[in-house]
């Protein structure tokens, strides 16, 4: 093993994963550095909720080595899930206890001495936000309180590691925005490694992603670059002119690192371009001199850049 994986706080090589004769996940290997917060994306079937399973100790890998906080998840299984806390796409919940009663409970079954159960149960509580509904029973809560209290058990233990799988499935806009912020602030003192379906959600909170398709690693890296690896270097410019859209058209096209001119709509005189440079290329400066030369108005200009959306669907696509 490496000496950056040795120091990871995830570290995976040649992961795999069977099951009845099927290979789920297909000899991935990555690690995840201390504090980082990292994306684990990958359309449905792509062997991401397996390989997080695999990491929380909750599934044996069929082959290769994982290591979570330098400890093996096999040989050394109880001592490495200390280290994690889990979040499962559904969380498990004992719909009958109270809040506080369910987490003090958890808390003793992930080890916390007896004397510290109490001081945790409330700091978790503060953290995500439940102190309002702490001594009511889970059943009769609603689906976001719920998935906080599935994210208070995961961290009621304070663990390096969280694993978050889909932590805001089936939640409103705001209780959205509320988990972000929540998992943004946990991002200070904790690893995350964070899967989930809302794309622009993991682009505003993740440092890197990890994209998995068919059991295999297609990308890892940061938004930035893999968005430069899907457009090939290009960086596309959006403007907005007091021009007809064939001479907008005509006159971009002339300046010699435009790869493609599309003219998106024409409103009163007034035309949006989409105009793409050839692979390294800044147009920005020549496309201001071609408004210039022409006396065109520019009511708007900005650079492009592929979403986290355009990028994941260019690499999973069959």
């Amino acid at each position: 093993m490496c000496q950056d994986s040795v120091l990871a706080m995830i570290a995976v090589e040649n992961l795999t994963k069977d099951y009845a004769g099927f290979r789920a996940v297909q000899g991935i290997s990555f690690s995840v550095q201390k504090g980082e917060i990292v994306g684990f994306l990958g359309p449905n079937g792509a062997g991401k909720t397996t390989t997080m399973r695999v990491l929380a100790g909750y599934l044996p890998p069929t082959g290769g080595r994982v290591s979570v906080a330098g400890h093996d998840i096999v040989a050394e299984s109880l001592e490495a899930r200390r280290h994690v806390g889990y979040m499962p796409e559904n969380v498990p919940l004992y719909t009958d206890l109270r809040v506080n009663e369910y987490l003090a409970y958890r808390a003793r079954l992930k080890g916390v001495k007896r004397s510290k159960v109490k001081e945790r149960v409330e700091s978790v509580n503060r953290l995500c936000h439940l102190d309002d509904v702490k001594h009511k029973i889970i059943g009769n809560l609603s689906k976001g309180y719920r998935q906080r209290v599935g994210l208070a058990d995961a961290l009621v233990h304070d663990p390096d590691l969280l694993i978050l799988d889909e932590p805001t499935i089936g939640l409103d806009p705001h209780q959205i925005r509320a988990v972000r912020d929540l998992i943004r602030s946990l991002g200070e003192r904790h690893t995350i490694l964070l899967s989930s379906h809302i794309l622009s959600e993991v682009e505003a909170v993740c440092t890197r992603v990890l994209i998995l398709h068919r059991g295999r690693i297609e990308a890892a890296d940061t938004p930035e670059n893999l968005a430069r690896l899907v457009q090939g270097g290009g960086a596309g410019v959006r403007l907005e002119v007091s021009c007809r859209p064939a001479e907008g058209e005509r006159e971009f096209a002339r300046l010699p690192d435009v790869e493609s001119v599309h003219c998106c709509s024409e409103q009163e005189g007034w035309s949006v371009f989409e105009i793409a440079s050839k692979a390294g290329r800044d147009i920005r400066d020549g496309i201001f001199s071609v408004v210039q030369k022409q006396n065109w108005r520019l009511r708007e200009m900005s650079r492009l850049r592929a979403s986290l959306e355009d990028i994941f669907v260019e690499l999973t696509q069959d």
